[in-house]
């Protein structure tokens, strides 16, 4: 009885110039062939030697693309015989394609994702936030980074690495980065702590994802300003927390106000120092009802002490959780928003009691962040050289500050009422009721400016439009031309709008 016919390799997909090795190309030709059924159960493969005289290449890539067959159960070999199609490969997993692809796309049922995740995918696209220049807000002035000195550290560093840099690191942190961070934070914050109770993090957002694991359960309410920062936002989303926006006046977050709106928070997030994205500052008397509230709710607070470094009028104001003598505040950092986004290094102070907490948390996440970066930050820190560089970049940014204000007030000022800040890279500029803080934006990045609406930053309807401008990585050229032509946008508004509508 004769067996069943052998299949030689279709020679017109085998592709001599393509930077596929001939070996796949052949392995994902008979691999195609046999899931879409053209190549049925039993068949038999040629032989090698009968398959390259075919072809006219050498039998090694057609042995290893037979070989990688083999081991994955596509084939099988029988001594003797030769080779042939797996009877074992399941009838659905065999079937077309094409058929199988339509099949896992069609349904909604048959491709799931969480309900937080379709929350997120929600959310309206972002047009000012691809574009760099005038006025994105949130990134620092690269070009004035002292790469020598940081460069230098950081061949020290990679050049000859103690072991301990190379190996599996603890949760918390390197032990020498802790210290420079807790001694940074206690003279410079008011942050009262020891090196035991910081974790080092990739960011801020990692370090709002912790606390929302460790802290919250599905449906938890949780305290947020409004208007206040989106990444904050979003992470206690992903966590399940239940948001109940509080709103922000002159003197910072409104605690009586949130009192009414919700007596029992599990948490509170705030931004106190410099509070996102107005730039108030929380005033005393808040701070300290805050703080009471938390004690007396059994609410712990997520201080976000983003950007504070940059104050421009006076010291920097002290840490909301150097006031707080009940261990209920967890303190939020980052050097990346002040040195280079790229860097990913932030850190959370944790209250003793909770540090156990977190390490679990982290060691179930991403075990510990890489060692390199912390130890170069280190002697970045120890050295003096941060201290240098905020100084340096506290007094390039209130002069952008300055002239982008007066800038916006001789082209815009009839338009815009500017909140001057007395912190930070960005500022918030007012718009007339009516106009739609959404449509300047999206008309301002069709002509390559970065503007944020103010309303992006809120969980209900806005009160009033406005826009959000940073400072910080624009130049001086560029925050002068910028004000021109955000000025040529708000002219062209009337005629924008008046297309829409016919």
């Amino acid at each position: 009885m004769k067996g069943p016919a052998s299949v030689v390799f279709a020679p017109g997909a085998l592709d001599q110039n393509s930077p596929a090795p001939l070996h796949r190309q052949l392995y994902e030709w008979y691999r195609e062939a046999i899931l879409s059924r053209q190549l049925r159960p039993g068949m038999r493969l040629p032989s090698t030697r009968s398959l390259a005289a075919e072809l006219h290449i050498s039998r090694i890539p057609i042995l290893n693309a037979f070989e990688q067959l083999l081991a994955e159960g596509y084939v099988d070999s029988r001594v003797g015989a030769g080779t042939f199609v797996a009877n074992a490969i399941p009838d659905e997993l065999s079937r077309p394609r094409r058929l199988v692809a339509a099949a896992s796309t069609s349904g909604r049922a048959t491709r799931r994702i969480s309900r937080k995740m379709k929350t997120l995918l929600c959310c309206a696209p972002q047009p000012w936030a691809r574009i760099r220049g005038a006025f994105r807000a949130s990134v620092p002035d690269l070009q004035q980074f002292p790469f020598e000195v940081w460069g230098r550290l950081v061949m020290r560093h990679a050049r000859k690495p103690a072991a301990g840099l190379m190996d599996y690191s603890s949760p918390m942190g390197y032990l020498p980065f802790r210290k420079a961070i807790a001694e940074y934070l206690g003279t410079s914050r008011g942050v009262r702590c020891d090196p035991r109770q910081i974790m080092v993090v990739t960011g801020s957002q990692q370090g709002l994802q912790l606390s929302a694991r460790v802290l919250l359960d599905t449906g938890s309410p949780v305290w947020i300003e409004e208007p206040g920062y989106r990444g904050a936002q979003q992470a206690l989303n992903m966590a399940g927390a239940r948001l109940v926006p509080v709103p922000v006046d002159d003197e910072g977050l409104n605690v009586a106000a949130g009192i009414r709106c919700c007596r029992s928070p599990r948490a509170i997030y705030v931004t106190p120092s410099h509070q996102y994205p107005t730039g108030v500052t929380l005033s005393a008397a808040r701070r300290l009802r805050l703080l009471d509230w938390a004690a007396r709710s059994g609410a712990w607070i997520l201080e976000d002490d983003y950007d504070s470094e940059f104050r421009f009028s006076s010291r920097p104001i002290a840490a909301l959780q150097g006031m707080d003598t009940g261990q209920r505040v967890i303190y939020i950092g980052t050097f990346s928003k002040v040195l280079f986004p790229a860097l990913r290094l932030g850190y959370i102070v944790i209250p003793k009691d909770l540090v156990g907490a977190f390490v679990a948390a982290r060691e179930a996440i991403d075990i510990f962040t890489s060692t390199l970066y912390q130890s170069v930050l280190a002697d970045f820190i120890s050295e003096g050289h941060f201290a240098r560089h905020i100084r340096k970049m506290r007094m390039l940014y209130v002069e952008r500050r300055n002239l982008l204000v007066e800038a916006l007030r001789a082209e815009l000022g009839d338009v815009l009422e500017i909140l001057k800040p007395e912190a930070g890279m960005h500022l918030v500029a007012m718009l007339p009721p009516g106009l739609e803080d959404t449509a300047v934006a999206e008309a301002a990045a069709q002509e390559n400016l970065s503007v944020m609406p103010l309303s992006f930053c809120y969980l209900r309807r806005a009160p009033r439009p406005g826009l959000i401008l940073g400072y910080g990585i624009a130049t001086p050229a560029q925050i002068q031309e910028g004000a021109r032509r955000l000025a040529q946008v708000f002219r062209a508004m009337p005629e924008r709008s008046g297309q829409k509508r016919r």
